[in-house]
């Protein structure tokens, strides 16, 4: 039995959770119906046809990414938590950024999270080039970290890994490493929920210390 009580944010949730776990072409409105246990003139009803659908799922993704509230007890840490924050919801809407990114709404998307950097930019004392420099370099590192985490985890298997090749330089004897502890934890997996933090840290850390040397009188 269809179900009555449907409504459009119901909808545009079975839709979203679709398309991320499959992608965009997984979206047809005889699926999403069955989904939802209803009609396919409900879906219709509630979203209009497959383009305003997609359409309004665009919307939905670029309004998302305009909640991101940074957290910390100094400028710092706050410009790193909305590093962190932007790259995890990147990294849980691979598809939904993509067709935000198709529909030419990548800037809007990346608005407010480059507003509430300027906010901190200015909080730390930068100005004008120097806080758009911070701006700049933080969102391409989250963008950058997300792409080469893609690819990663989309590239053909590596014969020998990464880990394999590092590993064998852990063994003893004169050709071995200079660095023998560099060695096993390049042989380790890459964390890159530890790695992230980390390198955004180093970033914001230098870039607010050469910032605010520079506007000194």
């Amino acid at each position: 039995m269809a179900r009555s009580a449907l409504t459009r944010d119901e909808v545009l949730d079975a839709a979203a959770a679709l398309v991320r776990e499959h992608g965009p072409a997984a979206l047809t409105m005889r699926r999403l119906a069955a989904e939802l246990g209803t009609a396919v003139t409900s879906i219709y009803w509630h979203v209009g046809n497959r383009e305003s659908l997609l359409d309004a799922l665009v919307e939905r993704t670029v309004a998302d990414l305009g909640t991101l509230r940074p957290h910390g007890a100094d400028p710092a840490e706050r410009i790193v938590s909305v590093a962190v924050l932007l790259r995890r919801a990147l990294r849980e809407r691979p598809h939904l950024v993509a067709m935000v990114h198709e529909r030419g709404l990548t800037e809007r998307m990346f608005l407010p999270a480059q507003r509430a950097l300027v906010h901190e930019a200015h909080a730390a004392g930068l100005r004008g080039a120097r806080a758009a420099e911070l701006v700049r370099a933080v969102q391409f590192q989250v963008v950058g970290h997300v792409l080469v985490e893609r690819n990663r985890e989309r590239s053909p298997a590596q014969s020998p890994a990464e880990t394999e090749l590092w590993a064998a330089q852990t063994t003893a004897g004169t050709d071995g490493p200079e660095d023998p502890a560099l060695a096993r934890a390049l042989a380790a997996p890459v964390d890159t929920e530890q790695l992230f933090p980390v390198a955004v840290r180093a970033l914001v850390t230098g870039l607010l210390r050469n910032g605010t040397e520079r506007i000194r009188p």
